[in-house]
Order: C-alpha cells, then structure tokens, then sequence
C-alpha cells in the first residue's frame, strides 16, 4: 500500500498545544477525565452507547441550537436544511465554468467560490453573512445582523434569490428580518467554512495524489486525519452514570474523534494519509469513525458537504493546482472547526 507521497509527508503539520496534548496523553484511552466536571470520551462502544441513550438537545445542535435566545424547533432546522439543501441543487445544475481560477490562499479560495456559487444571486447584505471575519466574536455577527435588517433597500418577495435568500424577504418585521439574517448564516455558512476546510485539509495532507485515487477516499481518509467537527458535546444527563462508573452525575462529556480517528487499535498505520484504505471500509459502519457524527443522529449537512467537496478536489485535480512546495509548516488552531489555518495552492508551472 502506497504510503503518502514524499513532498507530503515532508510537510509538518502542527496542531494547536491543547489538541497535541489530547493526542499526546489520552491517545488509545476509552475514557479519561479532562476537567473536574468534564470526561472525555473515545472508545467506539462506550461512545456509541452515550450518543444512543438520547438525542441532542437543542444547546448541544452545533448548528441549529437557539439563535439570540429564540429556540429552534427540529421542524424549522429540518425546513431550513432542505431549503439550503435544494440551493445546492439549483447550484450544481448547470457545469461549472472552465475559466475558475481555485489557485491561492486555503481555505479562504474555496470558501469564497462556494459563496457566490451557491449564494451569488443574493444580496450583498446576505452574503457577507458568510465572511469568515465574522467567526472572531458573536457580537461582531449580531452587529452586522442587526445593520443588515434595519438598513433600507432590503429583499423583498420577488426578488431574484435563493430559497434561503427568499426566507429573509418574507420577514414581516425588524426582528423577524434578524432572525432570518440570523438563520441565513446558520444554514449557508457552515457549508461554505466545511467544505472549503475539509478541501484544504485534504490538499495539505496529501497532494499530490495518484490519478486513479478516488476523491471520494481522500475525502473519506482527510476527514479521519483532520475531522473537521473533533468533538461532540453532552451536557450532565442522568443517563450516562448508569453507562459507564467513571461518569459521574454532574460530569459534562466530550466525545473526541480527533482520538478515535486515530487509535492505533482501530486503525492500521493510524497516522498515515492512506486514502486507499477506504477501498475495503465503509464509513457509515466503521468502529470510531464520527466525522458527521453518530448514527442516530447525522450531521445534517452531509449529503451536500461528500459532493461539493468532490467537485471542488476533481476541479484543482483536473487544473493541475498542486501545495506550494515552498511551504513545510500549516498550523491548526483550536477551533470549532478544525483545519489548516492557509495552504498556498499554485499552478504547477508556478512551483519551480
């Protein structure tokens, strides 16, 4: 089995000093105490067994927990993600020009051509909702929010927008215009920040790749390397002492497949890029492998993060675009979402 290719494997990747340390001294462990109030939690049986006791409650949904205080209803999250949903769709109809130049900076380039792919009919004060300036602090979004609801000239019904663009134009009020601003950004940013992330990531971990790798496996095998959401969060629920004896009744718990992803008892060579392991697994069923969470609860975007991300790496395959060879070192912050900070993507006569 080929290992990564030697220009990747030259690269240093280096994780922020929290994540290191998780690595570093809880690797392998099924369970193991974080904070006084805080366990975390890898081992593939005793995390499917805490993530199957009850569903997510809505402070624990990364995406759809309660929006300025207003909670949102399962129905309206599940409303709002067909209608990203069928953007998508409307989006990937027509064949993407040829001219697209996805050279430099990653994640930014990416994220930036899935905004105005997907999002490129709206307005302006929608799509700056999708800035990733705006991830520095909440107030910041609220603020830019709050301006884009109140100032005039905003969409109206009949109006040229997507669908999720369309929600925002039949708020009857100012509030309501906050809040749907609010749900825009919910719905459509995260795909945008994901897919952009997981492509950079895939790009930094191992390009170039070998023609007849599928994108599907380097997809599948950057997810497990560099998963993009590396915990999932539950509060203190008087169901998980009855679970396992080291969870006590007021411990919060952290399922961490930044672990899991890479134990050396589920996995062969677990710090390897070996997408062509993916020919022989299968990620829905395979021991430890959360990168959109567990199976009674799927992240909600996944069936629109597998294509685009798939588009996207087909079309830099296809370019030629190769990691500047100049750069040796990426760093990953700790963040919500994990990923290589910048990768310098060229064209590969601009490498030499």
């Amino acid at each position: 089995m080929a290992l990564s290719p030697a220009s990747a494997r030259s690269r240093n990747t280096v994780l922020s000093p929290r994540l290191e340390a998780l690595l570093r001294d809880h690797l392998g462990k099924d369970a193991v105490r974080l904070e006084p109030d805080t366990i975390g939690v890898a081992g593939p049986e005793l995390t499917d067994r805490i993530l199957a006791a009850r569903r997510a409650t809505e402070i624990e949904r990364p995406t759809f927990k309660p929006l300025h205080g207003r909670s949102i209803a399962r129905t309206e999250a599940s409303s709002v993600t067909r209608t990203i949903g069928s953007d998508v769709r409307e989006a990937l109809k027509a064949p993407l020009p040829q001219n697209i130049d996805l050279s430099g900076p990653w994640p930014l380039t990416g994220h930036l051509f899935l905004r105005d792919l997907i999002l490129g009919r709206d307005p302006r004060r929608l799509r700056i909702l999708m800035s990733r300036n705006l991830e520095l602090t909440p107030l910041l979004t609220w603020l830019v929010i709050s301006a884009g609801a109140a100032l005039p000239g905003r969409p109206k019904p009949g109006d040229d927008l997507t669908e999720l663009g369309k929600l925002t134009a039949k708020a009857a009020n100012y509030q309501d215009r906050r809040y749907a601003m609010g749900m825009y950004r919910r719905a459509a940013a995260p795909v945008c920040f994901t897919i952009s992330t997981l492509v950079a990531n895939a790009l930094w971990l191992g390009s170039p790749f070998d023609d007849s790798t599928p994108n599907r496996n380097i997809i599948l095998e950057s997810l497990r390397l560099l998963p993009p959401s590396w915990n999932i969060l539950r509060r203190a629920s008087p169901e998980y002492p009855a679970l396992d004896p080291r969870i006590g009744a007021g411990d919060d718990i952290l399922v961490l497949p930044l672990l899991s992803h890479r134990d050396p008892a589920l996995w062969e060579d677990p710090d390897e890029f070996r997408p062509e392991r993916w020919d022989h697994l299968d990620p829905d069923s395979t021991p430890g492998y959360l990168p959109f969470g567990h199976s009674s609860e799927r992240c909600w975007g996944r069936h629109m993060v597998m294509p685009l991300a798939e588009l996207l790496l087909d079309r830099i395959r296809e370019a030629g675009l190769v990691v500047d060879p100049e750069q040796r070192t990426a760093k990953v912050p700790l963040l919500g979402l994990l990923g290589v900070s910048e990768v310098r993507v060229l064209k590969a006569r601009d490498a030499h």
